[in-house]
């Protein structure tokens, strides 16, 4: 079962035309602030096709350079699959309540016919588990790789301790928090608009790619995909992530590697660092 970072990826990453600036860059130093040494922000995009992956020398460098790997969870908990599994069941309510008659029937003909998957199967489950195939399935390949999970194999390769932002609790609870009418809407419009879906996710990866953050953030405020949730999906969370952060670059250095949409804009993680003191470059 997919994580819900891949989700929100999802959510907080659009396309619209790559340009040239400052912000083409997916690697970010972090010095100053009476740091002992230089930590490192790498913004990822969850799941990509395999031919579609890179990794750069430069990138290795600076990860083998850091003491410590920390993701927006801790991808290497081995018990973070089972809490996925059980924060993942409905309790005292079925799939279907969150649908209506016809938008169920609909979601019922999709999974038949293009996940190959009953609904039934996933009766008991939140609708994000849902949204997580669909979601899956707008990747024009079956070859997939995930750059968490690389980084995760690098650190254990390397010895070095893996850790989370935020836990996979506080991740589950910004979509229990959300309107149910808002959950159904999401996985709808998935399944209403699944080519354009797939298209846009191919563009996405041509932006992501390039490296062009700015890009990747543009079309955030005004994405359906997010309106109205902006605070709990993105901005409420680079918040809590900076004190985090602070704390764990105090003795050591440290990679951090979160979803490319976190980085951008006044909110961002970025702007958020340069606020408190820190000097944030692109490391080229």
């Amino acid at each position: 079962m997919l994580l819900p970072v891949f989700i929100l990826q999802q959510f907080y990453i659009n396309t619209s035309p790559a340009q040239t600036g400052a912000n083409n860059s997916l690697l970010w130093e972090i010095t100053g602030n009476r740091l002992a040494n230089p930590s490192y922000l790498y913004g990822t995009i969850h799941m990509i096709c395999k031919k579609d992956f890179f990794i750069s020398d430069k990138l290795k460098q600076k990860f083998a350079s850091a003491n410590k790997l920390y993701l927006e969870v801790d991808m290497d908990d081995p018990s973070v699959n089972m809490k996925m599994l059980q924060l993942s069941m409905l309790k005292g309510k079925k799939l279907s309540d969150f649908f209506s008659d016809s938008d169920y029937s609909k979601l019922n003909d999709f999974f038949r016919d293009t996940i190959k998957m009953p609904l039934t199967f996933l009766g008991t489950m939140k609708p994000f588990v849902l949204f997580s195939i669909i979601t899956l399935k707008t990747l024009p390949c079956q070859d997939q790789k995930s750059y968490e999970m690389t980084f995760v194999e690098m650190a254990k390769e390397q010895s070095k301790e893996v850790l989370g932002l935020e836990t996979i609790e506080d991740q589950m609870k910004i979509f229990d928090d959300m309107p149910d009418s808002t959950q159904a809407q999401m996985v709808m419009r998935y399944v209403n608009d699944f080519n354009k879906q797939k298209s846009d996710f191919a563009k996405m990866v041509e932006v992501y790619k390039k490296q062009n953050l700015d890009s990747l953030y543009e079309q955030i405020s005004t994405s359906p995909d997010i309106e109205g949730s902006e605070d709990a999906l993105l901005f409420d969370r680079n918040a809590r992530w900076i004190p985090v952060m602070e704390d764990a670059m105090k003795e050591q250095s440290v990679f951090f590697a979160v979803g490319a949409g976190h980085l951008a804009g006044d909110k961002g993680v970025i702007n958020l660092l340069r606020q408190q003191g820190y000097t944030v470059a692109p490391v080229k």
